[in-house]
């Protein structure tokens, strides 16, 4: 796991060095205008131009390291323009300071431009650039943007160039990964150590390719911080697979049974059953209507299908749980929610299947989800539970508006695990696995052609299949959220992120597993 960290823990880093290591805050500076120097010279070689940067500065330290990263950028044969917001009596020491050492150079070099933001006719200087370095505010900033910093963000993201952010992107929220107005950045150089808001929310929208710069203190000094927040790696995933015994068979491989679909929705449940036999399961199971047997069971070919009289309703009720009820306790996990409907009938059957206690382990998925709605999920025993809502029914779930949960994703995830015992798989771009420790553990794979009908259903079926094998919750989601978005990945190379679907994921899945254990583990050492 890569460990994630807060603004207040990297500020630290900064008193560390100049009160205990007495690094002068100058030479902290330099470092990080090296680091971004090196990132964008290497970036900016696969442009087709590369010689002219638009350089954004602030009154603070951010606008320092904007001012020294001119200089290499000078130094280096770039030709560079800074307009920066502002008069020298505002800025910090440090910037001030290299803002005069530009200044000096500029007597000398026609090819630096410095000019102080007025208005934003001011930034037609810079509108031509084939580079715009952001260095206007840092992790510094919260809230919503204010004047000139607003206007100034907005219209840089209209000018059409590669666009890097020092540290964070302007307007960003650091900690919270939620804004109203940011920078978008197609590269982002943080400085110290990665900030968890750069991973997820907005943070992931805006930040680009984010790379670490080592503004010279190394970065041992972070290992006397906890942390909650975590990117998963694939040795992590890698870690968590079930290992396969000669002698298993299909029963000690994992048993699942699927409760989903109905006659709205009958695709999902093919979907959530097909993609828990990709991933390992040995023995699936899934109760459907039987009024709609005929939709299913020609293509039913490697799962079993448990038909249960729904009285030509096409959906699931509390009498249908007889038929199945002994069901809930042969399996090792089971699944429901996925395209059963939202029916009160059909709501009360999930709440008497939860409150029976028969389900050793349980995957609970939208319509499931749904019906935990208004407080109920509150009397209920889910612990060691996994539940997987996107985020629009999450916020349903604890009675907020989504827009009150983009603000605190991780507060709000990390509460309702904590509260709960439950493993929550909070579905979106990316994922993040909320954990009962009070963990956020936030995906590192995955694409924008995702975002498709049935993908959350496959990854109903992908972390159950898991689950069923590996019997370990945290496992099974750490696992099940990496490998269905690797799959994903992985489908790029021949479909791009318009051209595949839920189907196609699925059957990526064994790929997806084979592709981890070879990157990591050299096909011949496999066990």
């Amino acid at each position: 796991m890569i460990p994630l960290f807060s603004t207040n823990q990297v500020r630290e880093i900064d008193d560390y060095a100049i009160n205990t290591l007495g690094v002068p805050g100058m030479a902290l500076m330099e470092n990080a205008a090296v680091q971004i120097f090196s990132e964008v010279n290497e970036k900016s070689s696969h442009l087709n131009k590369r010689e002219k940067v638009g350089i954004v500065c602030g009154k603070g330290n951010n606008g320092g390291d904007g001012f020294a990263s001119a200089r290499h950028l000078l130094n280096n044969g770039f030709s560079v323009t800074v307009l920066h917001v502002g008069s020298e009596s505002e800025m910090s020491p440090d910037c001030l300071a290299n803002y005069k050492i530009l200044s000096n150079m500029a007597k000398e070099d026609v090819s630096i431009v410095i000019k102080q933001y007025e208005s934003e006719k001011d930034l037609s200087c810079i509108d031509d650039s084939d580079i715009i370095l952001d260095a206007l505010l840092g992790s510094g900033s919260s809230g919503e943007l204010k004047e000139p910093y607003n206007s100034i963000v907005t219209a840089l993201n209209k000018i059409y160039s590669f666009k890097v952010a020092v540290d964070i992107p302007t307007g960003l929220n650091a900690d919270t990964g939620f804004t109203e107005t940011v920078f978008n950045a197609d590269l982002t150089v943080t400085l110290g150590e990665y900030k968890k808001g750069l991973f997820f929310g907005d943070g992931y929208a805006c930040s680009g390719e984010i790379v670490k710069g080592d503004i010279g203190v190394g970065f041992s000094f972070f290992d006397r911080f906890d942390t909650n927040e975590y990117l998963i790696e694939p040795e992590d995933v890698l870690d968590c697979l079930p290992k396969k015994k000669k002698n298993i068979n299909k029963y000690s491989s994992g048993k699942i049974l699927t409760i989903a679909g109905s006659g709205a929705f009958p695709g999902a449940a093919m979907l959530t059953s097909r993609a828990e036999l990709k991933t390992g399961a040995g023995a699936s199971i899934l109760c459907f209507p039987k009024s709609l047997r005929k939709l299913i069971f020609k293509k039913a070919s490697e799962f079993v299908v448990n038909g249960y009289d729904d009285e030509k309703k096409e959906f699931l009720t509390k009498d249908s749980i007889k038929e199945f009820g002994k069901k809930l306790e042969w399996a090792n996990v089971v699944a429901i929610g996925p395209g059963l409907g939202r029916e009160p009938e059909t709501q009360e059957a999930v709440l008497e299947i939860i409150k029976s206690g028969k389900a050793k382990r349980m995957v609970i998925d939208a319509d499931a989800v749904f019906a935990l709605n208004d407080n109920r999920y509150k009397s209920l025993n889910l612990k060691d539970f996994i539940l997987t809502p996107h985020q629009g029914e999450f916020a349903n779930l604890i009675g907020i508006d989504v827009q009150d949960l983009k603000k605190d994703i991780l507060m709000y995830g990390k509460k309702f695990a904590v509260d709960t015992g439950s493993y929550l798989v909070l579905k979106g771009a990316p994922t993040i696995v909320f954990t009962p420790a009070g963990e956020a553990l936030i995906n590192s794979t995955g694409n924008a052609g995702m975002a498709k009908f049935g993908t959350g259903d496959v990854l109903t079926g992908t972390i159950a299949g898991l689950f069923s094998q590996i019997k370990n919750p945290e496992k099974a989601a750490i696992a099940g959220v990496y490998l269905h978005s690797l799959a994903a990945d992985l489908l790029l190379r021949k479909y791009t992120e318009f051209g595949y679907t839920a189907e196609d994921i699925i059957n990526k899945l064994p790929g997806a597993i084979k592709f981890l254990r070879n990157s990591i583990v050299p096909e011949g050492d496999l066990e």
